[in-house]
Formats: C-alpha cells, sequence, structure tokens
C-alpha cells in the first residue's frame, strides 16, 4: 500500500498529490494564494504563504486519499523556479521573496553582463542574465536595500523554502539552481567564478542535488503540522518544468513537452548541456541525473486568450469561443496575431515587445480573432521549438502536451499542424506535482531510475496528428515572423 506525495509550490497556489505504485492519483489537495505588485512590473510574495498553503495541502490530500501518514515512503518538491527567498541568521525572512515574473532587475542584468561578460555568462551558465533569473534580484535587493542585504545568510528558492521547514536542511535540486543564473551548467553545481564575478559569498547557496536524491527528513516540526510521520525522506526534486517533463515522460533526447497554461513552454531533453549562441531559449540542468534541457518560454499563451475573453467578450465561455473558431478556416482569413501581450522572452528576449492583431478587415469577427489567437501562440512555439532545433536538439517526432490550453481538442490540432509532429497528451493531468511523485518514487526505491518510473508509470492518451493544413500554416507562419522586426521599432520609439 506504499504511497507518494508530490508537492508543486506555485505562484498561486500549493498543490499535493497522493500517488499509488501504479501511477494513480488517489488524493489531491490545494490552497491558493495572492502574490503582491508593490508597483508596476514588481512582484512579490511572502514565503509564509506556501509553507501554510502546503500544510493545508497535504493534509488535505491525505484526507482525500484515505491512506494514512505510514502509507507514504518519500515526498518530491517541485515548484516556480527563479524566486530569491533570503534568510537571516535564524533561517527568517528578510523581505518578501522577488518572482520569476518581476522584472525590475533590467540595470542589475547590464551589471552582470559588465562584471562576468556576456559571452562568458552564457558559456558557463547557458543564459545571459534575464530579469526573470534569481541573480539579478539578489544584485538589486544589494544595490537597493542594503540594510537587508546585510541580513542575509542563506538563499533558497521557493520549493526550498518549503523543504527548508519539512527537513530543517538547506538544499536545492540541480534544476532549480541552473535556473538562477549561477550555475555551471556542465558541471551541475554553483559557479564559483560566476559568484566571485558578482561579489556572491558561495556560503549564502546551499548544497545542490540530483532530482531523485533524498535531501533530508522530516522533522518533529513538521511531521506535527503536516500530519506525516517524522523521518519520511524528501527527495530534491526539481523546478516545475523539469519536473513537468518528468511528469509527462520527457525525459530522452528527442522526446518534447509542451506547456500551454497563462504562459506557454517547449521542452527539449538533451544528454549533454546545449546552448543556443545568442540565449535566445534557455538551458537548464533536468531534473534527471546526467541529463539537460533547453526551454523556450512564451510569457502570454493561454493567457492570450483569457485577454481576448476579458477585453472582447466578458462573460463568454472559452467553449463558446472556441466553437466558434472552429468553424473559421486556418490561418483565420489572413489575420494575425502576435502574442506578445507582456513582453516575450523567446525568441525575442524583450520586455518593450507588445501584442497585435494585423490584416483585420469588416468580415473579420470574434471567431477570426480567436482562431488567430490560438495560431498566435503555436506559431510562437514553433519559434523557441525552431531555435532548440537550429542549437542542436533532434526535431521531434512527437510533443507531449500538458496544460490547460491543451484541453482543446482544435488547439491541439492547431498545434499539431503548425509544430508538424503528433502530439500526445497524458491520461494524468496533474504535471510538475505528478514529476515530483515519479522522482520520489525513485528516492523511495519504488523504481531503479526515472526513465524506468516514466515507463512504468506515464500513460497516454491517442495522439492528435498532423492535418492538411500543415502547408497552410507554413505560409501563415512565415508571414508572422515578419511581424516582430517590422513593429520593433515602434515599441521601442521611447529608447
Amino acid at each position: 500500500m506504499s504511497k507518494l506525495i508530490g508537492i508543486d509550490v506555485s505562484t498561486t497556489a500549493t498543490k499535493a498529490l497522493v500517488i499509488d505504485q501504479g501511477g494513480s492519483v488517489v488524493g489531491v489537495g490545494a490552497s491558493s494564494y495572492e502574490y503582491d505588485t508593490p508597483r508596476p512590473t514588481w512582484s512579490e510574495q511572502d514565503p509564509h504563504l506556501w509553507w501554510d498553503a502546503t500544510v493545508i495541502a497535504v493534509r488535505s490530500a491525505l484526507e482525500h486519499s484515505g491512506v494514512g501518514p505510514k502509507d507514504i515512503d518519500a515526498l518530491g518538491l517541485t515548484g516556480q523556479m527563479h524566486g530569491s527567498v533570503l534568510l537571516d541568521d535564524d533561517r527568517q525572512v528578510v523581505r518578501p521573496a522577488l518572482l520569476w515574473n518581476d522584472q525590475r532587475t533590467a540595470a542589475e542584468c547590464d551589471e552582470i553582463r559588465a562584471r562576468v561578460g556576456r559571452e562568458r555568462l552564457i558559456a558557463t551558465t547557458g543564459n545571459d542574465a534575464l530579469t526573470g533569473l534569481t541573480s539579478p534580484k539578489l544584485l538589486w535587493v544589494r544595490n537597493n536595500e542594503p540594510d537587508n542585504w546585510a541580513r542575509v545568510r542563506l538563499v533558497v528558492l521557493p520549493k526550498d523554502y518549503v523543504r527548508l521547514r519539512l527537513t530543517d536542511v538547506p538544499a536545492v535540486d540541480v534544476a532549480g539552481g541552473s535556473g538562477t543564473g549561477l550555475f555551471d551548467l556542465a558541471d551541475r553545481t554553483w559557479s564559483v567564478p560566476v559568484l566571485q564575478a558578482l561579489a556572491l559569498d558561495p556560503k549564502l547557496f546551499p548544497e545542490a542535488h540530483e532530482g531523485p536524491d533524498i535531501t533530508g527528513r522530516l522533522t518533529d516540526a513538521a511531521s506535527a503540522a503536516t500530519g506525516l510521520l517524522a523521518g519520511t525522506p524528501v527527495v530534491a526534486g526539481g523546478g516545475d518544468q523539469s519536473a513537468n517533463a518528468v511528469g509527462v515522460g520527457a525525459t530522452i533526447s528527442g522526446r518534447v513537452a509542451l506547456s500551454l497554461g497563462t504562459s506557454g513552454v517547449v521542452f527539449a531533453t538533451s544528454d549533454g548541456p546545449t546552448v543556443e549562441e545568442d540565449a535566445r531559449v534557455q538551458a537548464f540542468c533536468h531534473a534527471i541525473p546526467d541529463r539537460w534541457h533547453m526551454m523556450g518560454v512564451m510569457l502570454s499563451a493561454a493567457g492570450s486568450l483569457r485577454w481576448l475573453r476579458d477585453a472582447v467578450a466578458p462573460g463568454d465561455e472559452f467553449t463558446e469561443m472556441i466553437d466558434g473558431a472552429s468553424r473559421v478556416a486556418a490561418a483565420s482569413e489572413g489575420l494575425l496575431f502576435l502574442p506578445y501581450l507582456s513582453g516575450e522572452r523567446t525568441p525575442h528576449p524583450d520586455p518593450k515587445a507588445r501584442g497585435a492583431f494585423v490584416g483585420l478587415t469588416t468580415s473579420h469577427d470574434l471567431r477570426h480573432m480567436t482562431r488567430a489567437v490560438m495560431e498566435g501562440v503555436a506559431f510562437g512555439l514553433r519559434d523557441g521549438l525552431d531555435l532548440m532545433v537550429q542549437a542542436g536538439a533532434p526535431r521531434p517526432e512527437s510533443v507531449r502536451a500538458s496544460g490547460g490550453g491543451t484541453k482543446s481538442a482544435l488547439w491541439r490540432q492547431i498545434l499539431a499542424d503548425v509544430l508538424e509532429t503528433r502530439i500526445d497528451r497524458v491520461v494524468t493531468e496533474e504535471g510538475a506535482a505528478y514529476g515530483a511523485g515519479l522522482l520520489a518514487s525513485v528516492g523511495a526505491g519504488h523504481h531503479a531510475s526515472v526513465d524506468a518510473a516514466v515507463d512504468s508509470l506515464v500513460q497516454l492518451e491517442p495522439g492528435c496528428e498532423p492535418s492538411q493544413n500543415v502547408g497552410v500554416y507554413r505560409a501563415a507562419h512565415a508571414r508572422y515572423r515578419e511581424l516582430y522586426p517590422a513593429l520593433r521599432p515602434i515599441f521601442h520609439a521611447d529608447d
């Protein structure tokens, strides 16, 4: 009756899953929370929210599953990447965490490039200095809040704050660590030369572990809070995207994961560190030992469809909008949508990029706009995939898709046609938390390796194959790719 728990500490909620040895989810618990925006483009969160939500989610999942604490063999952790949790000598929170979507650090990104050198930075860490990463956030606090910075003795990521509360052991997984901008990508640990160039003490950062490694065990205090047994092992886990890739089975080279939520991610596993020369896609360590991945990130994917609904058709159901879009021919009668509503990261790392409809006529209505949004998001994901293939990733024979947007059969078909490959969905839709549970299964000894766990537990629904619209979308995508270069001068008119 052995069970596992996967915990996902996301930006808006913490979810806990109880998973049995056959891979079925037998219990789910969740608790939501908000984040703060003290100024435009700033994004902060109180780390205590994550711990409180973890306690609620775990207790709820246990109650829902009907299993007892003695049946839980191990926990796996995943969650939002890049956030900066700053702790003092007593491991108390110094200030609210700056989150992955915080955009205040442009000056610090320039400082990092000047201190390290952009080419050296990309070659070492796999990434340019990006406002979303952890490293510029640390420099921002040092530059702007020196009193707070003077108190900092430990830096952890959001899920690793929860780990600390569970085990009293500071630790980070290599996937999450490589998303800080401070990791040596090839060596899978902190880069001392980069830390030295940025005048950051290596003692601030916890030991790095591979995804299935046991990093600690539940303390008596954590046991009393969560209802789990003291001594239950907690494995390293992975950042949300690498854990999601484990959960959908994108664990070997040539198998791509695609996540279509508020943001959109296309994710390619590799057997070695592969870096796109201009860092337009991100390169990180995978949660699987001795594997890496590249990742293209769109900031407004399914979020673009939500924006359209809220701005143009408030009160309409998404199903109604998509049903209307299904009655419009591929390529939306010449209407194109540029989905850069929040700036963009891939393929154009440009916070000033903006969204646009191009080609509107009096014959277009909400049906065409809806389909154009869905197609524009697919084109943006294709841009990220193409960059990864150019960098050395094999062109995939299939893509493992997850996220709320992939529930739409129309959107899955558009993706299959635009990406020119089969789109598969997994039976279990729990994504990152499920992947964290699979990593826990390896740490608990249920499976000998992550590959074995995936082969045993991840099940697929029948896939969606490309249709006769492939050629139509090739032509439309070529026109779409002309939009950003043409509009960039307008986006940057105030530079």
